[in-house]
């Protein structure tokens, strides 16, 4: 699916990151506290200079505190917080602290190192952070105040929601992360799963680990397991995008990655493509027939190859027939992921068929 159109041709519908929710969130709350009516909508500028408008879903006033919440809204992509309340509760903070962070109900606490914050911080990341102290700092100087206020975010059902998520793996528990760069979430770009990887290598560099494993899926994933008994640190949920997961291992390496995927996929890997989704990305059959060839396939087995309709039935055939396409096709895709990291980093691809079993190997 194209980032900016659904299949019937009508435009993909963008949304707001749990970032820009917690900022209105927090701006709309900030001036009830101060006395003031709760903005509804409340409106915000985003890094980017936009400027949305967010409905309030909830207002509340106590003794010392202001607290608003909105519904995040993620637009047409399948965002797992799509739907979630997020709150902002606003305190006066002690003189000369200035704007402070703490994480409410549903809002996880960073416990491993890597991240872009310390260990024992609300995981809400830095770009949120920077959006709420500039609304508390610009309504502060508005009104001659210090700007030393306490922010409580939460987010309702936010610890089931954050099971769904990397969280747990990267060492954020008790909830979700407060994410976003732009305020904008743009439907199937799949930037939070990116920013997971990237994530997830930051902690794996942290904590000392020089072996990374990225995975296509579960059962890719179980297979790697099996077979390198790595700490549970080490492995990465990769999906799809095995050309976010190499670049960035560029820039930040470790000593070793495996790549662990199903045929068809590495296939794709062994041709070239850095995103292995089946809409933006697909199997050459005829070079996989060319393999089977190389491989001393009889014109009948290669002809049978050349119809099947997936990269699983070429690979059945060729098992049929004695034939290592899988190897060979694992040789290739290690030597593609390869030229993306450089040789400081060393690159091996297994490739694992759909029962779990490992079928081939670059090495």
């Amino acid at each position: 699916m194209s980032d900016d159109f659904n299949p019937d041709g009508k435009p993909l519908r963008r949304g707001w990151t749990t970032g820009a929710c917690a900022t209105a969130a927090t701006k709309s709350a900030l001036l009830a506290l101060l006395g003031e009516d709760f903005a509804d909508p409340v409106t915000i500028t985003l890094p980017g200079g936009q400027e949305p408008g967010f409905a309030l879903s909830e207002e509340r006033r106590g003794e010392g505190f202001a607290e608003a919440g909105i519904i995040k809204d993620a637009g047409d992509d399948p965002d797992v917080t799509h739907g979630a309340l997020v709150l902002a509760r606003v305190e006066r903070g002690a003189l000369g602290d200035g704007v402070t962070f703490h994480a409410g109900q549903g809002v996880g606490t960073v416990t491993k190192p890597g991240l872009p914050l310390p260990v024992g911080e609300p995981a809400i990341n830095p770009v949120p952070r920077k959006m709420m102290t500039g609304v508390v700092e610009e309504i502060a100087a508005a009104r001659g105040i210090a700007p030393d206020f306490r922010i409580t975010v939460s987010v309702r059902d936010g610890a089931r929601l954050a099971e769904k998520t990397w969280n747990p793996r990267l060492g954020i528990v008790g909830g979700l992360s407060i994410l976003g760069t732009t305020g904008i979430v743009i439907p199937y770009s799949c930037s939070a799963w990116i920013h997971s990887i990237h994530r997830g290598i930051d902690v794996a560099r942290a904590m000392g680990l020089t072996h990374v494993v990225g995975s296509t899926g579960d059962v890719s994933e179980k297979a790697a397991m099996a077979g390198l008994k790595l700490p549970i640190e080490a492995y990465l949920d990769m999906g799809d995008f095995v050309g976010g997961m190499l670049k960035y291992v560029k820039a930040h390496p470790v000593e070793r990655v495996t790549i662990s995927g199903g045929f068809g996929k590495l296939a794709k890997l062994a041709a070239g493509a850095m995103d292995l989704h089946s809409a933006r990305s697909s199997v050459d059959v005829q070079s996989l027939v060319n393999i089977l060839q190389n491989l001393g396939a009889s014109p009948y087995v290669a002809a049978r190859a050349a119809e099947a309709d997936s990269a699983n039935a070429v690979l059945q055939i060729a098992q049929a027939g004695g034939l290592g396409v899988a190897q060979v096709v694992a040789r290739q895709a290690r030597e593609v992921a390869q030229g993306v990291v450089g040789d400081a980093v060393r690159v091996d691809v297994l490739i694992v068929d759909r029962s779990g079993a490992i079928v081939g190997e670059s090495d």
